[in-house]
């Protein structure tokens, strides 16, 4: 990781078009289910221009010692919830982030009622002031509409937590893609193996392939992990619709980065690589950077609020480096005597965005036409293309429960 000044303009991101990040994807090479064994999956390496086949129980040989594993702690929830119309027709709802930008972790311990902003499916069968109910031996849940794109949530008995209900009444919230009702072994193959903070309606996937033997072997060659969270939304199944991404407009999801994290950054700025297990741990990474950078320059509040465009904006000065950068988050935390550094971010990453708190990237392969790949084709040039014609040709599984891929960031430009 560059611990130095960074210099340069990033490029607008916003004429470029979607057309840029298609690519023709078989259903047929979508997973629908997961392998038997978490690090069985194929693993696809690009190194310096260089693609080379593995299997993912093969990853701590291919980081090298030294290195840094940034994972996100997050955990996925049974946010997707069934409720019946006495005319029989199914409503669906998703619950996606509590309502007045409450912290989720809050939320979740609410008893007895809660207010969410959610997902409607079949929404027209739903009339605006009928009440609707769903049981499950003594627990029953009943949502009504609270405004718009707002859900009132009671349950009884009230003793209990949001969580709790819908830990025992709710289900896994599958992609949309894969088209099967979710399963009883969905709640823990779509959870990584040390997600520990609810909050999640969709998967850090490139986190669930780690298994214990994994992390082992991590240990063993030196390789040091830390944990940050990303409560990743439902917006990260959403297709970017519009021609430009200057229409798309990105969903908001909530961080929180511990200060031992951001003291385990501080050092390896002068130790070595840092890999971001998943685009969202990236982004998590790179929200951090420019927070860093805006409390240098006094433009920030404490918490982190970053908008998508924000990397894109004109500098009237030279960008500080990473290390710069976690010296004032250190100092922040530390005088303000919290535990953790919070917020939200709405970062977009896009071609010609210039990579500075991660070398390395361990990632899933993407939809088409998805910010997620605009992620990917931003962290190793228009090489994703290659990467992606090779997967296809050699038998790789895409998306959520599909194989896996380590990255080396390119410098494009």
């Amino acid at each position: 990781m560059n611990g130095t000044a960074a210099e340069g303009l990033t490029p607008d991101a916003r004429s470029i078009s979607m057309d840029s990040v298609q690519y023709a994807l078989p259903g047929e090479r979508i997973a629908q289910y997961p392998l038997a064994e978490r690090d069985a999956c194929k693993l696809l390496q690009f190194h310096e221009g260089r693609i080379t086949d593995h299997v993912f129980r093969d990853l701590p040989a291919l980081v090298p010692p030294g290195a840094l594993l940034v994972m996100n702690e997050t955990r996925v929830v049974n946010a997707r919830l069934i409720f019946q119309r006495s005319s029989g027709a199914r409503i669906e709802v998703l619950c996606l982030e509590p309502a007045g930008g409450k912290a989720v972790e809050e939320a979740f311990q609410e008893r007895g009622a809660a207010r969410w902003k959610g997902f409607v499916g079949n929404s027209k069968r739903w009339k605006p002031d009928e009440v609707l109910r769903s049981r499950l031996d003594a627990l029953e849940i009943a949502v009504e509409r609270a405004g718009e794109e707002v859900l009132l949530f009671s349950w009884s008995p009230a003793s209990i937590t949001f969580a709790e209900v819908l830990d025992r009444i709710g289900h896994v919230p599958l992609p949309p893609y894969m088209q099967r009702p979710d399963e009883v072994t969905d709640k823990d193959r779509y959870n990584t193996i040390f997600a520990r903070h609810e909050g999640s309606v969709a998967a850090p996937t490139a986190s669930l392939h780690f298994t214990p033997a994994v992390l082992e072997g991590l240990d063993a060659r030196g390789i040091r992990r830390t944990g940050l969270t990303l409560h990743v939304g439902a917006g990260t199944f959403l297709p970017v619709k519009s021609e430009r991404i200057a229409d798309h407009h990105m969903h908001k999801e909530q961080v929180r980065v511990p200060m031992k994290a951001l003291q385990a950054l501080r050092e390896q700025v002068e130790r070595g690589p840092v890999v971001a297990v998943g685009t969202t741990a990236l982004r998590t990474l790179e929200s951090l950077y420019w927070h860093g950078v805006d409390r240098l320059l006094d433009r920030s509040g404490k918490h982190i609020d970053l908008d998508q465009w924000r990397p894109y904006e004109a500098h009237s000065v030279p960008l500080p480096g990473a290390a710069e950068v976690l010296d004032r988050l250190v100092s922040d935390l530390r005088e303000s005597g919290e535990d953790q550094l919070m917020g939200v971010t709405r970062l977009l990453i896009a071609p010609g965005y210039r990579v500075r708190m991660a070398d390395g990237l361990v990632t899933n392969f993407h939809q088409p036409g998805s910010t997620l790949l605009l992620l990917v084709s931003a962290f190793v040039g228009p090489d994703w293309r290659r990467l992606y014609d090779h997967a296809l040709a050699n038998g790789y599984r895409f998306l959520s429960y599909g194989d896996s891929s380590l990255l080396w960031r390119t410098e494009v430009g």
